[in-house]
């Protein structure tokens, strides 16, 4: 399976991108690093006959992968053609999960519920103060105590143990 793939990779690489590398990963599949466009694609086999799962991630700086955005099962038989168009789409699925939603102007944005717009609220000087902290509270509560009894006793019945008996 692992020739199979490999061939497959080499021809789809070839397809998508004219710099490329095609290596092995781990688990016996084939990736295909597209250091310019900064995308991966990776083969790896499945448990069905002449299937492979298909995925797709960006590069990270420093040439590490990121996790898979999108993957699919493909049908190996399928010809290099059907194969490309179907990386196309998960690439063109990890190139719409990177690029930032359009941002709307400041003053565009509506106002957070129950908030004024900061030109409306009074500046930090003109607020009030914060109230105080309540009085600091016991930190060791009753269970600690027990806790603290229970090692006492059982050093305190080992010393017995050893030195109480004989006059020692």
């Amino acid at each position: 399976m692992y020739a199979e793939l490999r061939d497959t990779a080499t021809e789809l690489a070839g397809v998508l991108w004219r710099e490329h590398t095609v290596y092995r990963e781990r688990g016996g599949g084939v990736v295909i690093r597209g250091e310019h466009v900064e995308r991966w694609i990776s083969l790896a086999p499945t448990g069905g006959r002449n299937q492979a799962r298909l995925r797709a991630g960006r590069l990270l700086d420093g040439g590490t992968t990121a996790p898979a955005r999108s993957e699919t099962v493909v049908d190996l038989s399928a010809g290099t053609a059907e194969l490309a168009a179907v990386c196309r789409r998960l690439l063109a699925d990890v190139a719409a999960a990177d690029s930032p939603a359009p941002s709307r102007a400041r003053s565009e944005r509506p106002p957070r519920s129950g908030r004024p717009p900061r030109s409306e609220r009074p500046r930090r000087s003109e607020r009030p103060p914060k109230p105080a902290r309540p009085a600091a509270r016991r930190h060791t509560s009753l269970g600690s105590w027990v806790v603290v009894l229970c090692v006492a006793g059982i050093v305190g019945l080992w010393a017995y143990t050893q030195f109480g008996r004989y006059g020692y």
